[in-house]
């Protein structure tokens, strides 16, 4: 350990290290000059000391007036907003590893000249009569070294300082002067032109500007309107009124049209009205009021627009309802514009697509009924043409002529096959069942289709079967017998039911055929397939 601590002393004497002597500086250096109401920030710095310590201060002791930040090796002192509070010397110490001790100092130089002058002149500005001109020079500091100039396109008409302006904060400088502008002045320009040199201060810019143009006021005076392509634009042509008058300053126009009752529809504020697609309920008079806000004077102009075109039908509607059930009170109504006036005719429109005038405007339907359902349609016409419009009548109802059908019709023989089908109308369609009546006298549903077929026909299929059509507006029901008679003892006597085979003697089968053709035409009208009753209204 020895021998390696003698050749570490040995090493450090061949190869010394370079140690940096204490340094410290203020970023920015000497003085500063800041505008107020910005952002400044003081920097100190330091190198050769590991651990320095900080501290900032002004000369007069006042308060800071910003942020410390201190890091490793620098601090910062930031001021955001520059105030007037931050016109002083700052004093920044270091002191390094508690030993060794440091201080800089810098100035800080305050100013303020944000804006440009705003320049006000008198609203009744008249050729040969007093106006007056003020200008405003916002938040200036140091207000003693501030300069205006008031001028005329080139020609200087006022001049002022503040030299004896004592302020220690930043004010806002008023310049106010009277003058006589004649018609010849129209057009010229008045200019504020604000300096502030402050010697040894390093800002820009220690000039600003700002310009009024002088106006003589009138109107406003010979308004006019002009419709183009015309006063009469076709339905769907674009239409564009244009005011024109003559005011100074620019006249503020407003648009409206008389309605109804005297009424009047303000449209929008502008010199041109413009509609892209005219409607006939554009037509009307429209009304272009100027107004001068400075002499406070009006002026109106009219123009009457008339919209021609072929018709339109506004309205066609079904009161209550386009659906209505049976029995209502039903009124159909059409409408339609146009210029000239159109005429309407409502009408029925059938299956076959004839048409038939049915009424001018309207349709009345007291106890409406199924038959009058269907489609309507309304037709209004003028000499630039015509326009139609459909609408359908839904009259819902319950069943109607609810009817059976058998095939065949002839005689049946065992084994055949029957079939019944049951139509009926309504709407909505009717739902249509089959019920047959038991030997205990009972119904049971035996289908819920329209049509029945009976394969391979035995006796016991014979007997009385019932069609229900139904909907949510009521039923009817229909039915039908089946018998097949065979021999016939007496005409009191009851009738023993039996399949008659097809190789029965003539003289039985014959007889029996026909008197099976008879039932089936009765069956369509009656709605009963019965043999017994046929054969008794033949005995």
């Amino acid at each position: 350990r020895k021998i390696k601590a003698e050749k570490a002393a040995e090493l450090m004497c061949l190869f010394p290290f370079v140690v940096k002597a204490f340094e410290m500086e203020i970023i920015p250096a000497e003085r500063i000059v800041a505008q107020i109401g910005g952002t400044l920030i003081l920097t100190c710095n330091t190198t050769g000391c590991a651990s320095p310590s900080f501290s900032w201060r002004t000369q007069m002791d006042s308060p800071l007036g910003g942020k410390v930040s201190n890091h490793r090796t620098y601090s910062t002192l930031t001021m955001n907003p520059v105030s007037i509070v931050n016109s002083h010397s700052y004093l920044c110490t270091v002191i390094c590893d508690e030993r060794e001790k440091k201080e800089k100092s810098v100035k800080v130089e305050l100013y303020s000249f944000p804006s440009d002058p705003i320049i006000e002149i008198s609203s009744s500005l008249v050729a040969g009569e007093p106006a007056t001109v003020i200008c405003k020079i916002p938040d200036v500091y140091p207000s003693d070294h501030l300069e205006v100039l008031l001028k005329k396109d080139e020609h200087v008409l006022h001049e002022k300082d503040f030299l004896e302006d004592d302020s220690t904060n930043t004010e806002t400088k008023i310049v106010t002067y009277t003058f006589h502008p004649m018609a010849e002045d129209a057009g010229k320009e008045i200019t504020c032109v604000a300096r502030l040199p402050v010697a040894g201060m390093d800002f820009e810019p220690k000039e600003r500007t700002s310009s009024k143009k002088l106006n003589a006021y009138f109107g406003p005076q010979n308004t006019v309107i002009t419709a183009s392509p015309g006063n009469s634009p076709m339905e769907g042509d674009s239409l564009n009124l244009t005011c024109v008058t003559q005011s100074n300053p620019p006249a503020q126009i407003v648009w409206s049209k008389y309605l109804a009752e005297e009424s009047i529809q303000h449209l929008i504020k502008s010199n041109v009205l413009s509609i892209p697609h005219v409607h006939f309920n554009d037509s009307g008079l429209y009304i272009c009021e100027v107004i001068n806000l400075v002499t406070n004077k009006t002026e109106k102009a009219t123009v009457d627009i008339i919209i021609q075109g072929a018709p339109v039908i506004t309205k066609l509607s079904i009161e209550p309802s386009t659906t209505v059930q049976e029995g209502e009170n039903v009124s159909i109504q059409c409408s339609a514009e146009s210029n000239p006036p159109p005429k309407i005719i409502l009408r029925r429109k059938f299956d076959n697509a004839d048409m038939r005038p049915y009424s001018v405007r309207s349709i009345l339907l007291p106890s409406v009924m199924f038959q009058n359902g269907g489609d309507y349609e309304c037709v209004a016409e003028n000499k630039f043409g015509n326009s139609k419009s459909e609408i359908t009548l839904n009259v819902k109802y319950g069943p109607k002529n609810t009817m059976i059908t058998v095939i065949p019709s002839a005689a049946l023989k065992e084994g055949e096959t029957v079939t019944m089908k049951c139509t009926s109308s309504g709407n909505p369609a009717p739902v249509i069942s089959w019920k047959k009546t038991k030997a205990t006298g009972e119904s049971e549903t035996i289908s819920k289709n329209a049509t029945i077929t009976i394969q391979n026909l035995k006796s016991q299929d014979l007997g009385l079967y019932e069609c229900e059509a139904y909907n949510q507006f009521g039923k009817e029901e229909k039915a039908v017998k089946l018998y097949v008679q065979g021999l016939l003892e007496e005409p009191d006597q009851m009738m023993i039911p039996l399949i008659i085979a097809f190789s029965s003697v003539a003289a039985v089968a014959v007889p029996a055929v026909a008197i099976l053709i008879y039932v089936s035409r009765q069956a369509k009208v009656n709605g009963s397939y019965s043999l017994v009753k046929a054969l008794r209204l033949k005995v």
